[in-house]
């Protein structure tokens, strides 16, 4: 691990109390939790333009780029992806995770650009919630040269914008997933629960859930329910390969089962004890 954690008590509390200093523990499991779900996110997203992906036309069509050129640059795209995603796991980098928020939002905001509804944007959060969660994580770099070289120190984390932006990250994520199910209907998801043999009519009421607990999150955001969003995020998501679709479709949403996760190591309460994200750390 290229990160070289200094003990809590070698380290002093910054000004204000915003950030503070964790235990080795907590901060390796919350660290590797978030870089391996940005790099799952690549990976499997990099995989599909490695193989092409048809469905993939009608965003490259947004910005002027015809079938065979698509095609062609796929791969390309997809190759950059996957090596970002590596590079995620080996050797962190702030170009590299500026690189994944970016791309990773864009792509999203491609899709109602291509005549989608703008749901599918906020239910890709994870895409770009969790590279933008490890960049508060490591800090803005002291200089244009840092942007290119592996974090090699964290002193303090400010716990407190980290996990505001995992929070919001998992409320949007999961809220536009229900509303893409209870409000827009979105037809895949009939051919998703009938992979497990549940009639289409079920989406409506997971979807009014879905968006139920988002809210929750918000404003009652405790361990046990961030848990369940998690285990609810992977079960609904590896409907994907059940179906009959590449794994790669259950891979490439990792920031959607890391978000929920990290939150809960970063905090360690209780399962029943709120997370207060006001609460100044000493």
């Amino acid at each position: 691990m290229s990160a070289i954690i200094e003990s809590e008590s070698a380290v002093a509390t910054p000004p204000h109390g915003k950030a503070t200093a964790v235990t080795d523990s907590s901060v390796r499991r919350t660290e590797w939790c978030l870089r391996i779900g940005a790099a799952a996110c690549f990976i499997g997203h990099g995989a599909f333009g490695i193989i092409t992906k048809e469905a993939w036309l009608p965003y490259f069509a947004v910005v002027g780029i015809g079938r065979d050129l698509a095609f062609t640059l796929m791969p390309l795209i997809g190759a950059l992806d996957v090596t970002a995603g590596v590079m995620m796991l080996l050797s962190p980098r702030p170009i590299v995770l500026m690189y994944m928020a970016l791309w990773g939002l864009w792509t999203a905001m491609l899709r109602p650009m291509a005549g989608e509804s703008v749901f599918e944007t906020l239910e890709r959060a994870g895409n770009y919630g969790v590279p933008i969660a490890l960049l508060l994580w490591y800090g803005r770099p002291a200089s244009l040269r840092a942007l290119f070289k592996p974090v090699t120190r964290l002193k303090s984390i400010d716990r407190e914008t980290v996990g505001r932006a995992l929070l919001w990250t998992t409320a949007v994520l999961l809220f536009a997933h229900g509303a893409l199910q209870a409000v827009t209907h979105k037809p895949s998801f009939a051919s998703l629960y009938g992979a497990v043999g549940w009639p289409s009519s079920v989406a409506n009421p997971i979807g009014l859930i879905e968006m139920a607990a988002a809210i929750l999150v918000i404003v009652a955001p405790v361990p046990a329910l961030l848990v369940g969003v998690a285990v609810w995020k992977i079960a609904s998501e590896s409907l994907f390969p059940l179906s009959g679709t590449p794994i790669w479709e259950f891979v490439e949403r990792a920031g959607s089962y890391a978000a929920p996760i990290a939150l809960v190591l970063l905090y360690g309460k209780s399962p029943l004890t709120r997370i207060h994200l006001s609460r100044r750390f000493q």
